[in-house]
């Protein structure tokens, strides 16, 4: 009879631990971090084609998103998808690329994360207050505000700051 008590002791035991461990790995990943695995080329020599990414969801509740940072976010087009792009235009600024170089209320913004330039021409786009201009790193692979029906990334549609990429190998970002 003790050994029949002790048994279930044990068993409600390990149970009790896969259900903490379960509760925790939901609040982790629904709360605290979002974690993207890169699908294409777009922000590559950054993030490669195929990494995995982590993000922290938490970035931005005491501060504002800053130009340069990488964020993941819900595809404006299509909000069931997550996107990871850089910042490049910030609220009230004026960004038109032209002859493969970016510029930003009219001033060259100087790129030295990208590889090669930017082909074609665009805008001048005017970023509206609480939302965001999106370029991808790779930019002449890339499907960025340039290209979507909705050109701006509202701020309450980023899920998080790219923190590190852990996939093939570690790397902050």
């Amino acid at each position: 009879m003790e050994e029949k008590k002790s048994l279930i002791k044990e068993i409600f035991d390990w149970l009790a631990v896969v259900v903490i461990a379960v509760i925790a790995a939901l609040i982790i990943d629904n709360f605290i971090i979002v974690n993207a695995k890169i699908p294409s080329a777009s922000m590559e020599q950054t993030i490669m084609t195929g990494d995995r990414v982590i993000g922290f969801r938490g970035a931005y509740l005491f501060s504002d998103p800053q130009r340069g940072d990488i964020v993941i976010f819900k595809y404006p087009d299509d909000e069931s998808i997550l996107y990871i792009k850089r910042i490049i235009g910030m609220p009230g600024d004026e960004v038109e690329i032209k002859d493969n170089v970016v510029y930003i209320n009219g001033e060259r913004y100087n790129e030295d994360y990208i590889s090669g330039g930017t082909s074609g021409d665009f805008g001048p786009y005017k970023v509206p207050e609480g939302h965001y201009f999106m370029l991808g790193d790779n930019r002449n692979n890339s499907a960025d505000s340039r290209y979507w029906n909705n050109t701006y990334l509202a701020k309450e549609k980023i899920v998080g700051k790219a923190v590190f990429r852990y996939w093939p190998s570690i790397k902050k970002l």
